[in-house]
């Protein structure tokens, strides 16, 4: 597990604490533009002496190739398996950072400070990292825990309403997985809060709490995947048509209406809670528009999803809000009536 997650809008110190206690040899700061120009300076005064790894924003650049220039700049700067690598960005940052580091010379320390909402409350915690590979999202990766998390709420800020959006259908998916009470009381508010940090630290504590029981998801760790097999075959699909593409939260907010509706024509949720999810999360996400055609694409994708054994698709599916349950054997033909049933809400 990871040794050390930091919550709060004063934990930024805690990066020379943690950077020190390692022992490195250097220290490269992995960013983007966008978080080179309103993360880092925020960051920079709690930073020994270091150097700059810097790639282009966006889903898009998730890719080997992007890799390859990642691993040519540890090398340049004489990096080896005692520095370490502080990625500093959303999903895409952490994600690919974490593999980098992962694999250089046979894995190195990473540390992740994740600037976005989507990032801070899921994919920077749990050790999963990862790029897309031809189309197909986190087709290659490893898990490696990060040596720290360093979660400050502050940098939500300087973040757009949309990417505020697609983090909060990550926490949305952590209540209907495992707190009944939290999405019956959270249904009533909405996505308008002040209080980012009450809200981070409980979905954090969802999802480090299933991490640590099944830290490589050898089985109840799928329950963190409801939303996520006809979430990733959307986002993978439309990763491909230039003007259509969505974030990874938009994506899932499409998955989990989907996935709901599954799990009521499989009798494990009832339609008053299916009801209930629809009207809140059709509040906060946009519709998104799908054809006959995009609907046989996109069901397609879910058989190369990572669940999946043999030729069987499994989900995983609510059995009430609030409880989860994995390995659920879905058929193509119901990934495509799922999609449909979304393109008529």
């Amino acid at each position: 597990m990871t040794e050390s997650i930091y919550i709060g809008r004063d934990v930024l110190p805690q990066l020379k604490a943690v950077l020190q206690n390692l022992a490195f040899s250097k220290i490269a700061v992995l960013v983007d533009e966008n978080t080179l120009h309103h993360c880092y300076p925020q960051v920079k005064p709690h930073l020994p002496e270091h150097d700059i790894i810097q790639i282009q924003s966006g889903e898009a650049h998730k890719t080997l190739q992007t890799c390859e220039h990642i691993w040519q700049r540890m090398t340049e700067l004489n990096l080896d398996r005692w520095s370490v690598l502080v990625n500093l960005g959303g999903g895409v940052i952490g994600d690919m950072g974490g593999f980098c580091a992962a694999t250089f010379k046979r894995g190195m320390y990473f540390v992740q400070v994740p600037t976005t909402l989507l990032a801070q409350v899921d994919a920077s915690v749990g050790g999963k990292t990862g790029i897309d590979f031809h189309g197909l999202k986190n087709h290659i990766g490893v898990y490696k825990e990060p040596k720290a998390v360093i979660i400050d709420p502050t940098f939500l800020n300087t973040l757009p309403q949309r990417q505020l959006k697609s983090g909060y259908a990550e926490i949305i998916k952590h209540w209907l997985i495992a707190d009944a009470a939290a999405f019956e009381e959270q249904r009533h508010i909405g996505l308008f809060t002040e209080d980012w940090d009450a809200l981070i630290r409980h979905s954090v504590g969802i999802k480090s709490a299933v991490v640590e029981a099944d830290p490589l998801e050898g089985g109840y760790r799928k329950v963190l995947n409801f939303g996520h097999t006809v979430g990733h075959a959307v986002e993978s699909y439309l990763m491909e048509k230039p003007g259509r593409e969505l974030l990874h939260g938009e994506a899932i907010a499409v998955g989990m209406l989907c996935e709901a509706y599954l799990s009521v024509k499989k009798e494990l949720l009832t339609k008053r809670e299916l009801d209930q999810i629809e009207m809140f999360m059709v509040s906060i996400y946009e519709k998104v528009k799908i054809t006959e055609e995009d609907i046989q694409s996109m069901a397609k994708l879910a058989l190369q999803d990572k669940k999946n054994t043999h030729s069987t698709i499994n989900c995983t599916l609510l059995q009430g809000i609030g409880r989860a349950v994995w390995d659920q054997p879905v058929t193509l033909a119901e990934i495509q009536e799922a999609l449909r049933y979304y393109q008529l809400l």
